[in-house]
């Protein structure tokens, strides 16, 4: 079998790391931090990110980006803010004279450039003149319950087939199971997208507006990711499967949600600052509200729950004034992307 790099010790990426590991896969997990690289080796769990899940044996802890190197296949686990460094600063590393295999597992975009993670890819490989070869894992995946083992359904994406097949073949295992897609844009905006709708899924559910308006709110949450996507290039398709309306439901329903739980906190009349200071985990929902919201201008693309929840998170205006907000909109037919 292959031998896998996982570039970022949080929580997906210590449950990735881990997941493969217990499933016979020779694995090395970086941590940016030399004292959490220590804490893994020396107690065999992820104390700050994920406390329930051993690191199997086949599970090697490091901070040495050239530790890495030898491996086949690098994912990619780290926030969208840090992805573009932490690529940069392994791919200077790796052998000139054998490409690179980089899975993002990363759901944003940057803030400054708009840039997806496929194009920071292409663009720090040149800079750094190594060949590398890119595909997408996304899907609806809460960390705690991969590390478990429970059965969990993701996509890989690629622009080349052949890679998609591979990885797909090299990444599933007995409770990971890969479907392969050629829709890398599609794929990336739908785990970007969703984030910001569950912030707003947090917000129906801290003012207990019960099941309709949940209901509401991920139908036309689906319709603000498909017309970004498709604007975007993405294929509609990708949207109404795993890497979209399964990621979205998960994220806006589940009780692990990150995104979730900032929104319910929100409604509750708790501030930015205060609920996401209670946490070390990133919800990339509240920065990449922004990143969407411009990009879907940039687009021009209406997304009004994403709008609504900049507003919330960046303007000062309430949760409850959001969502009559959202209500008091212009009438139109429902079929309108």
């Amino acid at each position: 079998m292959k031998k896998i790099g996982v570039l970022g010790a949080g929580s997906f990426g210590t449950a990735l790391a881990v997941h493969l590991a217990a499933a016979g896969r020779q694995v090395i997990l970086w941590a940016r931090r030399p004292e959490l690289a220590q804490q893994l080796a020396a107690e065999g769990v992820n104390t700050r990110y994920l406390p329930d899940a051993r690191l199997p044996d086949s599970l090697t802890p490091t901070d040495s980006l050239a530790a890495i190197v030898d491996c086949d296949i690098i994912l990619v686990a780290v926030p969208s803010h840090g992805f573009r460094e932490v690529l940069s600063d392994y791919l200077r590393l790796h052998p000139v004279e054998r490409p690179a295999i980089v899975v993002s597992c990363t759901k944003g975009i940057e803030s400054e450039t708009l840039a997806q993670m496929s194009q920071v890819s292409f663009e720090e490989g040149i800079a750094a003149d190594r060949e590398v070869h890119f595909a997408v894992l996304s899907g609806p995946s809460f960390a705690v319950e991969l590390a478990a083992g429970s059965p969990t359904v993701a996509v890989i994406a690629s622009e080349e087939a052949d890679l998609a097949a591979g990885l797909r073949q090299d990444l599933s295992t007995d409770t990971l199971r890969l479907y392969s897609s050629d829709d890398v844009t599609g794929v990336e905006l739908g785990g970007t997208a969703k984030n910001v709708i569950a912030i707003a899924a947090g917000v129906i559910s801290g003012l207990e507006l019960g099941h309709n308006t949940l209901a509401a709110l991920l139908t036309r949450g689906l319709h603000e990711i498909t017309r970004l996507g498709i604007a975007c290039g993405g294929q509609a398709r990708t949207f109404s499967g795993l890497a979209g309306l399964g990621d979205l439901v998960l994220t806006c329903t589940g009780g692990l949600s990150r995104n979730r739980r900032i929104g319910v906190e929100l409604a509750r009349g708790r501030s930015v600052a205060e609920v996401t200071g209670d946490t070390s985990m990133v919800a990339e929902g509240v920065r990449n509200s922004l990143a969407i919201s411009r990009l879907a201008k940039q687009k021009g693309v209406e997304m009004p729950i994403t709008e609504q929840m900049v507003k919330v998170l960046y303007e000062g205006r309430s949760p409850a004034e959001a969502v009559e907000r959202l209500m008091t909109r212009e009438l139109k037919a429902e079929a309108e992307l």
